[in-house]
């Protein structure tokens, strides 16, 4: 006798389900058993959007995968006394295992490193490393840390919950410590492969919303590069 054409594509289905959540190691009992029921499909369906959930260290690996990443941003600082918010334009470098380079073209031309070391600005002399408490030293490493996928470091300030999957994500930061509760309100980032916005919430009302655009893995850093975050 012929199984139903339900029947036998509710097999397809759960067996299909049951292959992929195999691969992410969950429900290894369900492998062995034969035939798949309803009660055995109810079961896997209810499990198969926690199986394989995208959490924070996977978040992490991703994020620190590409060793050099590429790319411009647009930044708009939106100031409750101001109608319009300020904008600046530039491009980055971002290179695992030395750093960020942050060079603002527009409306200056103002180059920045960031790294273990502190943050540096380019002068006519070269590298010049700024004072720890200087302004926006704190926002700066806070960047450094969301672009490498440090959520470890991260924690240590903020609570973090992620939401959505590895290529649509969005990460909340809420600030733990009383300092941090006193700058910011919560911080948003989006992103998939790579991040593609920060959002900073002030308690003041302020904010400052960055996007980052044309993000490229593929390149390596070039002589030029090397030599800035060789200095």
């Amino acid at each position: 006798m012929r199984s139903p054409v339900g029947a036998g594509l509710l097999a397809k289905v759960v067996n299909d389900i049951a292959g992929y959540l195999t691969r992410c190691g969950a429900l290894k009992s369900f492998a062995s058993k034969p035939a798949p029921t309803v009660i055995g499909f109810m079961l896997l369906l209810s499990v198969s959007g926690t199986a394989c959930a995208f959490d924070l260290q996977q978040l992490s690996d991703q994020l620190a995968k590409p060793s050099v990443i590429h790319g411009s941003f647009i930044q708009e600082k939106h100031l409750r006394a101001l109608p319009q918010p300020l904008v600046s334009q530039g491009s980055f470098v971002l290179a695992k295992n030395h750093g960020l380079l942050w060079l603002l073209k527009t409306p200056l031309q103002q180059d920045y490193r960031i790294s273990a070391q502190g943050i540096a600005r380019r002068d006519a002399n070269g590298w010049q490393l700024l004072p720890n408490k200087s302004a926006g030293a704190e926002q700066n490493r806070l960047f450094l840390a969301v672009l490498q996928g440090d959520s470890s470091g991260l924690q240590r300030d903020f609570e973090l919950q992620l939401q959505g999957e590895a290529t649509q994500w969005k990460l909340t930061l809420i600030p733990r410590s009383m300092l941090l509760k006193q700058v910011f309100n919560q911080i948003n980032i989006d992103g998939g492969a790579l991040v593609h916005t920060i959002e900073l919430l002030e308690t003041q009302g302020d904010s400052t919303l960055l996007r980052l655009q044309g993000s490229a893995a593929d390149q390596p850093l070039s002589e030029a590069e090397q030599h800035d975050f060789a200095q």
